[in-house]
C-alpha cells in the first residue's frame, strides 16, 4: 500500500492537529474507487459524488481540485507505486485542515490517496455460500447525512464484530423507521419476479456509484422494472433474490437469510451488464 498526501497545508506546525480533525469531528469524507491499467473506472461520477458531498458538510472547494487535477494525482501515486499494470483500488480522503479549536474560519481541505492491489480486471461472481442476518442493535439515521461516504464507520465496525461472533458473511442494517437500508458490504437489492427492489436514499443507504449505475442499467434493461422504495424487514425472506453492489466487488449475491435460499441468476445478469459498462467508462 501507498499513500500520496495532498500538499495543501501551509504550516506544517498545524499537521498534527489537522490529522487529528478526521478523528475528532469526523468531519472527513472517503471514496473507493476502482482502477484498470490507464483508466479510473466511472471516474465523472466518482468526482461528481465527492464534490456533492463536501458541499453537504461545507467545506472549501479548492478552485484547482477539477476532475483533471485529481485524476493526474491519483495516475501520479499509481506510477510511483510501480501498479501502473494492475487493477488497482485508490482511496480518497479528503478532510478538513483547520484545527478544531479554530473558530470562525475556513474550512480548507486535504487530500491522501491510498492504494492498493486488486484481484482482478474484472467483476467476478463468487459462487460460494453467503449468509447474513438482520443487525438490531444500533440503527441507520434516515436522511441524507447517512449517505455519505464519512470516516465514520463505527456501525459498520461493530457490525462485523457482531457478523464474525455469530457465523455470518455479512449483516442487513436498518434504519431508525425499522426499513431495511443496505449490508455492511454496500447497497442492497431485493429481486421478486421482474421486478427489483433498492431502498431509496431517503432512508439513510450510500448514494453509491455502483448503485447509480445498477438504477440506470436496469432501467434501460426491458426484462426488469427497478424500484426505488422502502422495504420491510418482513419482505426479505419472500424475495427470490437478494444481491449487493459496492465499487470493490460489483455484485454479491447473497444466498441465506434465517431459512431462506435464494437463487443468483439475475445478479450474475445484471454483473455481466455492469462488466460492459465499466470497460466503456
Amino acid at each position: 500500500m501507498i499513500n500520496y498526501e495532498g500538499d495543501l497545508l501551509e504550516d506544517d506546525s498545524l499537521y498534527l492537529s489537522v490529522q487529528n480533525r478526521g478523528f475528532s469531528h469526523a468531519d472527513a469524507l472517503t471514496e473507493t474507487i476502482r482502477i484498470l491499467p490507464g483508466k479510473i473506472c466511472f471516474w465523472e461520477e466518482h468526482y461528481l459524488r465527492l464534490m456533492a458531498s463536501m458541499r453537504i458538510l461545507r467545506m472549501e472547494i479548492p478552485m484547482n481540485f477539477t476532475m483533471e487535477f485529481l485524476q493526474e494525482e491519483i495516475f501520479k501515486t499509481i506510477e510511483a507505486s510501480q501498479l501502473s499494470s494492475e487493477p488497482v483500488l485508490a482511496e480518497l480522503y479528503v478532510f478538513v485542515n483547520t484545527p478544531a479549536n479554530q473558530v470562525g474560519v475556513k474550512r480548507n481541505v486535504s487530500y491522501i490517496i491510498s492504494l492498493e492491489e486488486h484481484n482482478s480486471h474484472f467483476y467476478l461472481h463468487p459462487d460460494t455460500e453467503y449468509k447474513v442476518d438482520l443487525y438490531k442493535d444500533f440503527y441507520v439515521q434516515a436522511g441524507m447525512l447517512s449517505g455519505l461516504s464519512s470516516v465514520n464507520k463505527i456501525l459498520n465496525t461493530i457490525g462485523r464484530v457482531y457478523a464474525s461472533e455469530n457465523g455470518y458473511n455479512d449483516c442487513i442494517l436498518l434504519n431508525d423507521e425499522k426499513n431495511v437500508v443496505q449490508t455492511l458490504k454496500g447497497n442492497l437489492y431485493l429481486v421478486s419476479g421482474k421486478a427489483i427492489k433498492t431502498p431509496p436514499l431517503s432512508d439513510g443507504c450510500k448514494n453509491g456509484v455502483i448503485r447509480k449505475k445498477i438504477i440506470e442499467l436496469v432501467g434501460k434493461t426491458p426484462e426488469y422494472e427497478l424500484i426505488e422504495a422502502s422495504i420491510s424487514p418482513f419482505e426479505l425472506q419472500k424475495a427470490d433474490e437478494l444481491f449487493i453492489s459496492n465499487i470493490a466487488e460489483g455484485i454479491q449475491s447473497i444466498t441465506h437469510y434465517r431459512k431462506a435460499t435464494y437463487q443468483t441468476e439475475v445478479a450474475k445478469n445484471i454483473l455481466g451488464k455492469l462488466n460492459a459498462v465499466a470497460r466503456l467508462s
